[in-house]
């Protein structure tokens, strides 16, 4: 056998060689935290109950509500202090259960032990299951495990016939179909041969067709189509039996008899069918084309995948065929060469999912005689697809032919290969087989060969014998495949069509009747011998056929010969010929020689030109079909057999020459065709790699190819990597190389002809032994191979094709076998079986060589190399295992593996490599990227097979290389992020934990080297005694802490370095940084190698550091408190301390990383590290960064050993371990539970709505938020607007777009499903109460630490403040208990804690307690109240009084009440009766007045409760609720710290609902009552004297004063303790004041209040505070000037109500203040709408005017409401005061408003009869008060007459002139619309008018003579007016208008006339007395007069 053959078959033949390591999967490469894992590390969380989610969902509460609403609207139902009835209610319900043994006196210890034991069992495992990985993109680590190289196929089609009828049915036909593009002008499938025939018709060819094989009755096909479009047709064609005429006329009867008709033409038909037996005995071998048609494939995939039935029926016709034929548009599918099985293009061209369509085609074309070639088939094609396709106008045949096409399924049963072999699944050989149709691909594919295949088509295509003497019209081609000349050596490989023997002997072509030069259009497709020689060719014989039966005619004449040779130069001859035809039969020896040469003494036809057209098409994966790669070949062969001389092509090579030809054939390698090399891609490299190991003997030298064929390597590489881009993996690995080197690359043997390495050589298949037994056993042992098909030819076994029976000898069958069970494996594993033996020694290493060449070569090779490195690195790893596996050194131990000086070009590669990363990152980015993970992956792989130390050393130098480098970057973070998927890279290795060496403790250095003492000793609050020395190196990353664990030393190094707020430009790295350590600990916390506690302790021990990197971080982590219910973060520690703490954990470290020393340099370069300057702005983590930090921070804190961390926490500082609370603190927020009804409302963490806003309110007043944190939140403010920090640093704060996207959210939305949502919430629950009790953890550890230093106790109120925290949080039943153990635990050991230092927590934990003890869920109730109970206890025992709990207790049930929407009294009553009950079962206290002091507070409490539930009754009702409010502080006049909180619940009522200036004066109000009782206690003289001074910001203010007779004194226990009853409080209620005004547009109210507060900040000297107050003032005024004119600030209306439903608020009226622009209609709505619900619609009536309402006409049944619009009144004297718009709206108590009215009780009437009422209403209180309506209590009517309402308009419109014509600027709009009212036509009740009606004549009544003579004055005025805008106008308008001047003018005019007389008329009598009686100059009484008319 041909040595080339038997490689290609070796090569699709042989076992693959995989390396598995068995830890593999357990690497973060294969990261553990996928979604399905996490799910099945998830099953079996125990649900975790949250108040939140229990909280009823409204239903049946909200029904409650309804009852409550309309049984009662009165405030007063129960007098407050029915203490009975109370006291009744509490004595009679039951208490929840108590806690037992809660009243003993246990050692403190012994409860330490037992909460600890409790809170540690049933306790989740892997922190990490709960919590979702970090949004990445594919892991950097991850390398997905490549293809198994497999047999090409496109998208598959399944293509059943099944059935085709025509009209008649007389003689058998015989259909094919195949696939053609259009566009591609170009056949792209072979023929799928098929017959339809019923038995009978069948029987009229017996004679001439021999029994029929099985394979060719198949009448389903699979087509595979790799490139779709719309350019493809489905092609059927059909044939008949040969016989006399021409096409046209055998066709006529299909086209002219109908079936319907048979019956009528029964004679005709018979005698068609005589005819048609005659001819089908005589000519029945002979075919004749008959029709044709064609599918449009797009069109039936497209139209059956949109219509809804499971499988469609589409007829297509021609003239109505269905889907339009103009062509779809074609995308994209030329542009990538994409290899997917689904290639890009149209969607439409999608054809792995249509539904399956059952098609009918009725119409075929006939066939043309003239037009059968190929080009003309096209033309009609692409004419079919016209609208006004011509083929419509031709005559149908009419026929039915049913063809089924589906998406073929994955694997087919009772299939065969295009070769007929059986794909496995072939359980019955009887049964009709579906045959595979191999493709012909429109375009490249490139799929390296895997099986063997070799196949030749042959395509006669046309015939010129117009030129021939004599008869020869019915011509047929005969064509054969010969091995010789004898006729008898004809071969059996053709393929047979349908109904035939699978192979034959000849092939023959349709006759055209009469045509002496016919196109043909068959295809003969042959199988080739594997083993071709010179003698193979292909004979065509052509024939004369006469149709007509004639004496002494033969059959057949031949009249023609000619050939092709099928080996040229030994390479196979394929392609276009035109051939010249012979008219004799060739002589001998013919074969060799092509029929072009001129054979002497030979007829020709036509002087021996070229009349025989004819196409010959190879598909074979033996025969390259490429010249380079064929030299290349036969030369390595000819090495090989030492066969010489070689003769390649038509040069003879011999043996001195071929080290040269060699040498030039593989760097001619390049210029071949690309396809052919991806084809035989891995034999070619085979070859290479073989040269490389084995150099050739050549002339008895050897001759050293490697660097050769390390060349020819690298550029077969780089050409396939630039040409298939489309086809690569995230690393940039092609995926064909990849799969080469993963399965088909193994060492090659180094003798010649020795099969593949292994035990003793032991042939073929040799397997290496596995240990993975089970997994995977050596491939041959588990094929089952199906047997290959039986040769129905008895003719085969004569035959001489013995190669072929090698070939089939060696294949097997396993070509068919396509489940690709190729795989053979290994694992490194240490004991592999010693049978192998017979080794055979290597000349070469393939590693070795291949290192060398790599470190010695140079220019383009070494470009070239680098730019694929990842391929050599791959390569070089699975030679040293291999060579490894052989030699059986996989035991040895590592150091002696491998020699020195592979070790050495390792090196050298490594750090040259490293260099060019340095170098190049910043112009190749992208190659450097794939170079940077190519190497890290190779130092990965190393470690699994090289000496650690070793490998470490590598790792040192690209370190070092790098860092260096970053050392004098001025923006480093690109390099610094190669280097952190570096460090990535390699830290996914499995065995990271053992590489580290986690068991090793540190130990001291011997003598405190300087370097060391004096870099942990620096201020970081450490004893440097030796003991403690080694804590203290565990914790920080030291130098012995990274010696001993290396790579953990590096990747903590990096997060310190990235994360530290100095590191400029590297804040783009933080995600990346955090997301590596997350997926390290992530993938150790799933490793179930580590599941062990005592391990996780070992493995948590290499990350003690990371606690201290994250403290550093504290002021950068994302503030989750901020969004909170909380106050902020805690602020144990002010800013200043965080920065001037400066060296605290890292200092060295940084330092040290950054020049990547391993010995400590302090001097920081300047230009990476800028000094912190002490007000450095620190830019914040994004939330997910935060959020993943802090879980791997509980994470080590959770598996870490305890006894350690008490250590450390021993030897930290104050300073140091408060900022470990403050992280605490955070943890507690980032992990607070959501709640179920969150995550149905949003995907995102985005949503966290403030639950209140009093908390808000409240932490802004007290200011407690701190210094530092107004600092983080101010700096934050900046960061975000200036352009973040650097170029890069804005990328971490990208990732919000993608969540906030809409079609992120509508997307997750849609896909969650009830159960989702469910189990999301279940994780999240069970996340947050792991979180928090891990955090409780560490507290305790903490609080241990304290008691044991007892310097510590200042720690302590940061402890309580992270609990009271985690109390006010939503968290778990679960978590709950066991805090509040902790708590009580807490209290009991440092009772003064509370009482005496942390009062304000004192408050805060009465306020948590009481929350939870009206929590729904009992347990939590009677954890609650039975902490609360012990809290009084301790209170009472320290002073026999607990005044304190008391008060405070009082108040946190206030401001509860107030603000929290779903409290439920109920469920505090029940608690308040546990306390009750455990006052009443305690025996040692029983003789105190404790119990006593218990009761009264309990009732006390229950009172407010009871002011409470009628709050919840108006709860809808927000100023009914202000209302009750207002009241219940009112009640507290005596006790100011119970008002106040009643004062705030409703200036935060007031905030939600936007209503500033109410919540502002709220505040004053408690400013002012914080005042009085300051002023009593201390006499201060910059503080205010009381609520006196307040009265210029309202004059409501002063009913805070504290003058009444049962005042208390502040000096008592338990008053005025509060937080606000001190200065800074009086402070903080002052800013948010001036806060509130400043949003409600209040600016002059900001001044007032500020005037209050300047006086403080004065005498305090804090220049800071004044120079910001003034800032704000500057803003309020410069608004106020900014606003003129434009501000708005309430509208008022009265609003009466009248009806017995009202309760008391009945024939009570209102003024109620709507925000500025409220429409009558819109308050009348939202009245009606609020009242009409409750009272129902039909009851509640609007009373639509403004009259008086006369009570006794109104239905008592009915509700009533008037609502009217009213106005701020003014008295002329105090408009002298009120000047700006300000002063006009503020302080308010008078309004007013008008209604028009007749005498005769009309609303409206002529001018004589029209009256007006005003009604001016005063209100107890001025507005803007602390609420929102205040209650009328004065009203005054006065009644105009009608002269005195006309007076009033005059004034009025005279006003308007006068203000549109002195507007600046002029508005002529304005001006001109004045104008038109005054002067325009005269309109009705115009002004002429009412002169007329008034002026015409002096009054009888003297009353009326002076408003008779102002109205005259009125009109004098207007007169005036108008003429002063008439002139104002015209200035103003343009030329347009003149027209319109004219007319207003003439207009004035007539006005002025008709007037004058009446205004000149005066009434004497008015005059008289002012004349001087004495007359003495006329000139003086006139001018006197004059005076007066002025």
């Amino acid at each position: 056998m041909d040595p080339h053959v038997r490689d290609c078959v070796r090569s699709y033949t042989e076992d693959w060689a995989i390396v598995n390591r068995k830890y593999h999967k357990l690497g973060t490469g294969f990261n553990p935290n996928t979604l399905d894992k996490q799910k099945e590390r998830q099953k079996g969380l125990p649900k975790q109950i949250f108040e939140s989610d229990e909280a009823p969902d409204g239903n049946s509460y909200q029904d409650e509500q309804d009852d409550l609403k309309r049984r009662s609207m009165s405030i007063d139902d129960t007098p407050r202090g029915s203490w009975a009835c109370s006291i009744f209610d509490l004595k009679n319900s039951l208490p929840d259960a108590l806690l037992p043994n809660l009243l003993d006196r246990t050692p403190n210890e012994e409860i330490d032990h037992h909460n600890e034991d409790q809170r540690k069992s049933s306790r989740h495992k892997e922190l990490f299951a709960l919590h979702p990985a970090p949004d990445e993109e594919e892991p950097i680590e991850r390398l997905s495990v490549p293809e198994v190289p497999k047999e090409h196929f496109g998208q598959r089609l399944l293509v059943k016939c099944l059935s085709l009828k025509f009209e008649i049915e007389i003689e058998p036909i015989f259909a094919s179909l195949a696939l053609y593009d259009v566009k591609e002008k170009k056949k792209i499938s072979e023929n799928f041969y098929f017959d339809l025939n019923s038995e009978q018709m069948k029987g009229m060819l017996r004679p001439h067709v021999p029994p029929a094989a099985i394979s060719t009755l198949a009448r389903s096909a699979i087509f595979s189509i790799t490139y779709p479009s719309q350019d493809v047709f489905l092609v059927i064609k059909l044939e008949k039996v040969l016989q006399q005429g021409d096409i046209g006329e055998c066709a006529e009867p299909y086209m002219i008899f109908k079936e319907s008709d048979a019956a009528k033409n029964k004679e005709k038909l018979e005698k068609l069918k005589g005819q048609a037996e005659q001819f089908c005995q005589r000519l029945g071998k002979y075919r004749m084309p008959f029709a044709w048609t064609a599918i449009h494939l797009m069109n039936i995939v497209s139209s059956a995948g949109s219509l809804e039935r499971d499988s469609t029926e589409v007829e297509v016709g021609t003239g109505e065929r269905k889907g339009s034929w103009s062509e779809r548009r074609n995308s994209s599918i030329v542009g990538r060469r994409s290899l997917e099985r689904t290639t890009s293009g149209d969607e439409a061209c999608n054809l792995s999912s249509f539904r399956p369509a059952t098609l009918t085609v009725t119409n075929f074309f006939k066939q043309e005689g003239d037009r059968l070639s190929d080009e003309d088939l096209y033309k009609f094609l692409a004419d079919m697809r016209r609208p006004s396709s011509v083929l419509r106008r031709l005559r149908p045949i009419t026929a039915q032919l049913k063809i089924d096409i589906s998406p073929a399924p994955e694997n087919p049963h009772y299939c065969l290969t295009p070769e007929l072999l059986q794909v496995k699944l072939y359980p019955d050989s009887r049964v009709r087989p579906t045959r595979e149709i191999l493709e012909f691909p429109a375009r490249d594919v490139y799929v390296p060969n895997t099986t063997y295949r070799n196949l030749l088509y042959v395509y006669p295509q046309s015939l010129n014998f117009a030129n021939r003497q004599g008869s020869a019209r019915n011509i047929t081609v005969k064509v054969q495949f010969m091995y010789g000349e004898d006729p008898s050596n004809a071969m059996p490989v053709i393929f047979g069509k349908s109904s035939c023997p699978e192979f034959s002997k000849e092939a023959y072509t349709a006759v055209v009747y009469h045509n002496r030069s016919p196109d043909f259009h068959e295809e003969i497709k042959i199988k080739l011998p594997a083993t071709l020689t010179d003698h193979h060719h292909l004979l065509f014989t052509f024939y004369h056929v006469s149709c007509q039966q004639k004496q002494n005619t033969p059959l057949e004449t031949p009249v023609g010969y000619t050939w092709i040779p099928m080996l040229q130069n030994g390479r196979l001859k394929t392609g276009q010929f035109c051939l010249p035809v012979s008219l004799e039969k060739p002589p001998q020896a013919y074969s060799v020689l092509s029929p072009e040469v001129p054979l002497p003494g030979m007829k020709w036809v036509d002087n021996h030109k070229g009349v025989f057209n004819v196409e010959v098409v190879a598909v074979s994966s033996l025969h390259t079909q490429d010249p380079y790669l064929d030299k290349f070949f036969a030369l390595v062969h000819a090495l090989d057999e030492h066969m010489f001389p070689v003769r390649i092509g038509d040069m003879r090579i011999m043996e001195n020459n071929l080290e040269n030809e060699l040498k030039s054939s593989i760097s001619a390698l390049n210029s071949s065709q690309l396809e052919p090399v991806v084809r035989f891609l891995h034999l070619l490299l085979d070859k290479l790699i073989l040269l490389v190991v084995r150099p050739p003997v050549i002339a008895g030298q050897i001759v050293n190819l490697g660097q050769a064929s390390f060349e020819a390597m690298a550029s077969i590489i780089n050409r396939l990597h630039k040409n298939l881009d489309g086809n690569q993996d995230q690393h940039g690995r092609n995926s064909l190389l990849a799969s080469y080197i993963y399965y088909v690359f193994r060492l090659p043997n180094t003798y010649p002809n020795s099969p593949s390495p292994g035990p003793g050589g032991l042939g073929g298949s040799v397997h290496y032994a596995t240990m993975a037994r089970s997994a995977v056993r050596p491939a041959s042992l588990n094929l089952n191979r199906s047997r290959s098909l039986s040769n129905s030819n008895p003719d085969i076994s004569g035959t001489p094709t013995s190669p072929d029976d090698e070939v089939r000898s060696i294949i097997g069958t396993k070509a068919t076998d396509r489940s690709c069970n190729r795989m053979s494996s290994h694992t490194e594993t240490s004991s592999f079986l010693q049978t192998l033996t017979g080794r055979l020694p290597t000349k070469k290493l393939f590693h070795e060589e291949l290192a060398l060449q790599w470190v010695v070569c140079s220019g383009s090779v070494r470009e070239a190399a680098l730019q694929q490195a990842w391929f050599f690195f791959e390569l070089m790893v699975k030679s040293m295992v291999h060579h490894l596996y052989f030699a059986d050194k996989l035991d040895a131990p590592r150091k002696n593996r491998f020699p020195e000086r592979f070790m050495d070009d390792v090196s050298a590669l490594v750090s040259t490599i490293a260099g060019d990363i340095v170098s190049r990152f910043q112009k190749d980015t992208e190659m450097v990227e794939r170079l940077n993970t190519s190497l890290a992956f190779f130092l990965n792989d190393l470690l699994s097979i090289m000496d650690r130390g070793f490998v470490f050393a590598l790792i040192k130098t690209c370190y070092k290389q790098v860092s260096s480098k970053l050392y004098s970057l001025t923006n480093p973070s690109n390099l610094a992020s190669l280097r952190l998927d570096f460090l990535r890279i390699i830290c996914s290795h499995e065995h990271y934990v053992t590489l580290n060496l986690p068991c090793s403790l540190l130990t001291p250095p011997a003598s405190p080297s300087p370097s060391v003492s004096s870099a942990t000793s620096q201020s970081s609050g450490f004893s440097t005694n030796v003991q403690d020395q080694k804590i203290a190196n565990m914790f920080e990353l030291s130098l012995p802490f990274r010696q001993q664990h290396y790579l953990a030393g590096l990747v903590l190094t990096e997060l310190a370095v990235i994360l530290d707020p100095d590191a400029e430009g590297l804040f783009g790295l933080h995600k990346k940084v955090i997301n590596m350590v997350h997926n390290l600990l992530s993938s150790h916390d799933s490793d179930p190698r580590y599941a062990d506690p005592q391990v996780k302790a070992r493995v948590a021990m290499l990350y003690l550091p990371l606690i201290g990197v994250i403290m550093e971080t504290v002021p950068q982590l994302y503030d989750f408190t901020e969004s909170h219910n909380q106050r902020g973060r805690p602020s144990c520690v002010a800013v200043d301390d965080y920065e001037s703490e400066g060296g605290s954990m890292i200092s060295q470290t940084v330092a040290m990383a950054i020049a990547g020393t391993s010995v400590p340099q302090l001097t920081r370069p300047s230009s990476f590290l800028l000094p912190s300057s002490s007000g450095r702005q620190h830019s914040t983590f994004s939330t997910e960064s935060s959020r993943s930090l802090l879980i791997c921070l509980l994470w080590v804190l959770k598996n870490a050993d305890e006894s350690v961390l008490q250590k450390w926490f021993t030897d930290l500082s104050v300073l140091q371990l408060n900022r470990l609370l403050d992280l605490l603190y955070l943890c507690v927020s980032c992990f607070e539970y959501k709640g179920k009804k969150v995550f149905e409302r949003m995907n995102s963490l985005t949503f966290k709505k403030s639950k209140d806003m009093r908390a808000k309110l409240e932490e802004a007043i007290l200011g407690s938020i701190g210094a530092r944190q107004e600092m983080v939140r101010r700096s934050r403010g900046q960061l975000e607007r200036s352009p973040s920090g650097s170029a890069f640093g804005s990328q971490e704060n990208l990732r919000w777009r993608k969540d906030m996207t809409h079609w992120r959210q509508n997307t997750e939305k849609l896909d969650k499903s009830r159960a989702e949502i469910e189990h999301e919430a279940l994780i999240d629950g069970n996340l947050a109460t792991e979180a928090n009790l891990i955090i409780l953890d560490t507290l305790e550890i903490v609080v241990q630490t304290v008691s044991v230093t007892e310097s510590k106790e200042s720690i302590l109120g940061g402890v309580l403040k992270v609990l009271l925290h985690s109390m006010a949080c939503n968290q778990s039943a679960l978590y709950l208990q066991h805090c509040f153990a902790t708590q009580r635990a807490l209290v009991s050991k440092f009772p003064e804690l509370l009482f005496e230092e942390e009062t304000e927590q004192c408050a805060d934990l009465c306020l948590r307690l009481l929350r939870h003890c009206s929590s729904s869920i009992s347990t939590i109730r009677s954890h609650a109240s039975a902490s609360l109970y012990l809290l009084m206890r301790q209170n009472f025992e320290i002073g026999n009084n607990f005044a304190r709990v008391k008060m405070q207790v009082t108040m946190s049930l206030s401001s509860l009440v107030g603000t929290s929407q779903n409290f439920n009294e109920e469920f505090l009553r029940r608690s308040l009766k546990t306390i009750l009950t455990y006052a009443e079962e305690d025996l040692e206290l029983r003789e105190t007045t404790f119990p006593d002091q218990v009761q009264d507070l309990v009732f006390n409490l229950h009172m407010i409760l009871s002011d409470t539930v009628k709050m919840k009754e108006h709860q809808e009702d927000p100023e009914m609720l202000i209302d009750l409010m207002y009241r219940i502080a009112k009640g507290y006049q005596n006790s100011p710290d119970l008002r106040l909180t009643w004062l705030q619940n409703m200036a935060g009522k007031h905030s939600e609902r936007s209503n500033h200036a109410e919540s502002a004066q709220c505040l004053v109000h408690s400013a002012a009552l914080v005042a009085e009782y300051l002023s009593m206690l201390e006499d201060r003289k910059y503080l205010p004297v009381g609520c006196v001074t307040f009265q210029n910001i309202s004059s409501n203010v002063l009913e805070e004063s504290a003058v009444s007779d049962d005042v208390v004194s502040p000096d008592e226990e338990g008053i005025c303790s509060g937080k606000y009853f001190t200065e800074a409080g009086l402070v903080g209620l002052l800013e948010q004041a001036a806060a509130s005004f400043s949003m409600a547009g209040m600016y002059e109210a900001v001044n007032e209040v500020y005037k209050v507060l300047i006086p403080i900040h004065e005498a305090n000297r804090d220049a800071k505070k004044l120079s910001t107050i003034h800032g704000k003032l500057q803003e309020a005024f410069s608004k106020i000037v900014h606003q003129d004119g434009k501000r708005m600030f309430g509208t008022y209306f009265r609003v009466g109500f009248y009806g017995t439903k009202f309760g008391d608020l009945d024939e009570q009226e209102f003024v109620y203040k709507e925000p500025a622009i409220t429409k009558l209609a819109e308050i009348s709505h939202r009245l009606e709408g609020f009242y009409g619900e409750r009272f129902g619609e039909d009851v509640l009536e609007v009373i639509k005017d403004s009259n008086p309402v006369d009570k006794c006409k109104l239905d008592p049944n009915k509700a009533y409401i008037q609502i009217t619009y009213v106005e701020p009144y003014f008295d002329t004297y105090e408009m002298k005061d009120r000047i700006t718009y300000f002063d006009k709206n503020y302080n308010l108590r008078r309004f007013m408003y008008c209604t028009p009215f007749t005498l005769d009780g009309r609303a409206h009437g002529d001018l004589h009869e029209q009256f007006k009422r005003k009604t001016i209403l005063t209100t107890s209180h001025a507005f803007p008060y602390i609420k929102t309506r205040i209650n009328v209590i004065h009203k005054e009517e006065i009644i105009l007459t009608p002269i005195e309402v006309a007076i009033e308009d005059m004034q009025k419109k005279t006003q308007e002139l006068a203000f549109a014509t002195h507007q600046d600027p002029a508005d002529p709009k304005m001006l001109q619309m004045v104008l038109q009212g005054s002067v325009g036509t005269t309109v009705n009740q115009g002004p002429l008018e009412v002169a007329q009606v008034f002026l015409s004549e002096i009054p009888n009544d003297p009353k009326l003579f002076r408003h008779h003579n102002k109205l005259r004055l009125c009109f004098k005025d207007f007169t005036k007016r108008c003429e002063d805008a008439l002139r104002k106008n015209k200035s103003l308008i343009g030329p347009d208008q003149k027209e319109y001047q004219r007319e207003l003018e003439r207009n004035y005019h007539r006005l002025k006339e008709a007037l004058q007389p009446l205004i000149n008329r005066k009434i004497p009598q008015l005059y008289k007395a002012v004349l001087p009686v004495t007359c003495h100059r006329d000139s003086f009484s006139r001018m006197s007069l004059r005076k007066m008319e002025i």
